[in-house]
């Protein structure tokens, strides 16, 4: 196992933990899906099937299902925390809106339990980060897509929490920031997934905190534990810990402790294929009659 590989049971504890204060603390993840639902303005398809891949507390899974009023959206997360308060969240909600049906499914993005071709928009916000193979998810997600069918996600790039990882540098010799892949690797990883027309792009978002166990708690808060299979397994030692926020502070401007996030978002289209399923290629003419 490589050090920086996800522990998945590590993981599905810590957002089981984290889901009945999630929506308090989550204000990063409300505000990127907020300005991911804005780029569907600009979509004209209307799905029926959607699937919410990494759909936390169910905020977008909602968002999803009010804009598309008879689409069938399912809610999927490897927590089963997370789906119970998506589950809660929704029974009053539907009483207001006259949604189509919901569903709520406990599954690992890497390893999805849909048939293929069976949604036509997947949509993916601040998940993928969590995924150990993240071509082969990308290959998955291709798969439960229709033909012309869009993925749509985002997830996090190297910069993020940077000042969090200079600060532990040195510290002890164990993992502590997740390692997040560029935005043009994940590009190159769609093409090779088999998807057409990736559009990628990115931007920082730098949130400011009193001092560093703010950052923390609020890390914690939203199951953004460290799960790598390269962290400590015991307490942090006091000194270590002391030289943590000895080099956290020295970032400190304008009185407050940065916290920087490299959002990057994506998508991409499930193209006509260029085989039929026995292997022969699928070849266009112009004769006409």
């Amino acid at each position: 196992m490589n050090e920086f590989d996800i522990d998945k049971r590590a993981l599905r504890r810590s957002f089981n933990r984290a889901a009945n204060g999630y929506d308090a603390a989550a204000v990063l993840q409300r505000e990127v899906c907020s300005r991911m639902l804005e780029r569907l303005d600009y979509i004209k398809q209307k799905p029926t099937r959607v699937l919410d891949a990494g759909s936390g507390t169910g905020w977008g899974t909602r968002q999803l299902a009010q804009r598309y009023v008879s689409a069938h959206v399912v809610a999927l997360d490897i927590a089963q925390g997370m789906l119970h308060a998506a589950r809660d969240k929704s029974s009053w909600w539907r009483k207001l809106f006259d949604s189509g049906k919901q569903s709520y499914l406990c599954a690992d993005v890497e390893a999805l339990p849909l048939a293929a071709n069976s949604m036509e928009l997947v949509w993916s916000n601040l998940t993928v980060q969590w995924c150990n193979d993240l071509p082969a998810t990308f290959v998955e997600l291709q798969r439960v897509l229709k033909v012309e069918g869009l993925l749509m996600f985002s997830t996090f790039g190297p910069d993020t929490l940077k000042e969090l990882r200079a600060a532990f540098r040195g510290a002890d010799g164990y993992n502590h920031i997740n390692r997040f892949a560029d935005m043009h690797d994940i590009g190159d990883m769609l093409v090779a997934a088999g998807f057409a027309e990736p559009v990628m792009d990115m931007e920082t978002i730098t949130l400011t905190y009193n001092d560093v166990k703010a950052v923390m708690r609020d890390l914690r808060s939203i199951g953004a534990h460290n799960v790598t299979a390269g962290r400590a397994q015991g307490m942090m030692g006091k000194r270590a810990w002391n030289a943590v926020l000895e080099n956290y502070e020295a970032m400190r401007r304008d009185g407050k402790l940065p916290a920087t996030f490299e959002v990057i978002y994506g998508h991409a289209w499930k193209p006509q294929p260029k085989k039929i399923a026995d292997g022969r290629a699928i070849v266009k003419t112009n004769f006409k009659l």
